[in-house]
């Protein structure tokens, strides 16, 4: 019987990676994201083992009715793969876009934890798991990420209490927190600006997408009674940032 694994955020970078890793596998993939011709042109090239799901996180009313619409042969989730997510604009929380920042709480935050409780019930049947894609953000701080590190350092949080709320159902889940890989992310939040995004990954080789495909696989491949609470991963050329220091004068 093939396993099913749902990701988020399927249609780009880290979500579109982990779709064709797990199909080439023999998984079958249920993917969502919320540009329809990006999901058709994936779901042109992987076949019948993806089904695509046009599916908004903001709009979480909308999950059940979603998950009832699959055909049968998809509704046994055996892996959650949360992985939608962006951030708003760099910048102080006072000046950045008030819509902006709701836009990612409601992401990164409310559209996860209502897709995880949705689906848990099949995942409990399937003594599935769960990989909650968090960031190295959820841990070191920096100027001009509150809203967006705030939602990941959730995201790690949840992922470890879900752990305690799930002891005893075989349900394995596990927070990912990688640093910079080299994916649309930075384009998003800069509202398209492609040079801004060559620049912030010039000469350090970035981890990839396909980097963080081959970690959900082999997660997916481990015994199951092993169960990796948090992975915190960089480039070898990336570091933590120093103190800023203010000095008056």
């Amino acid at each position: 019987m093939n396993k099913t694994i749902f990701i988020t955020g399927v249609t780009a970078g880290i979500g579109a990676a982990a779709a064709r890793k797990f199909v080439s596998q023999g998984w079958q993939v249920v993917g969502t994201g919320r540009r329809r011709d990006r999901l058709d042109a994936l779901a042109a090239e992987l076949g019948d083992f993806f089904h695509p799901m046009m599916l908004d996180m903001r709009c979480p009313d909308d999950f059940e009715p979603a998950l009832k619409a699959l055909p049968e042969r998809y509704r046994s989730i055996d892996l959650l793969l949360n992985n939608a997510g962006l951030a708003p604009p760099m910048g102080n929380i006072e000046t950045v876009d008030w819509g902006k920042i709701e836009t990612v709480l409601d992401t990164n935050i409310t559209g996860l934890v209502a897709l995880t409780r949705a689906l848990l019930p099949k995942l409990i049947e399937r003594r599935g798991q769960i990989i909650n894609l968090s960031s190295v953000a959820a841990t070191y701080p920096y100027k001009g990420g509150a809203v967006y590190a705030g939602t990941k350092a959730f995201v790690r949080q949840f992922s470890l209490d879900l752990r305690c709320d799930l002891a005893g159902t075989g349900v394995r889940v596990t927070s990912i927190e990688p640093g910079m890989a080299e994916t649309e992310f930075t384009i998003v939040r800069t509202g398209g600006d492609q040079a801004a995004s060559d620049a912030l990954y010039a000469n350090m080789d970035p981890m990839t997408s396909e980097d963080l495909a081959d970690l959900f696989w082999w997660l997916a491949t481990l015994p199951p009674h092993l169960n990796i609470n948090a992975i915190e991963l960089m480039p070898v050329s990336q570091s933590w940032a120093g103190f800023t220091v203010h000095r008056e004068g």
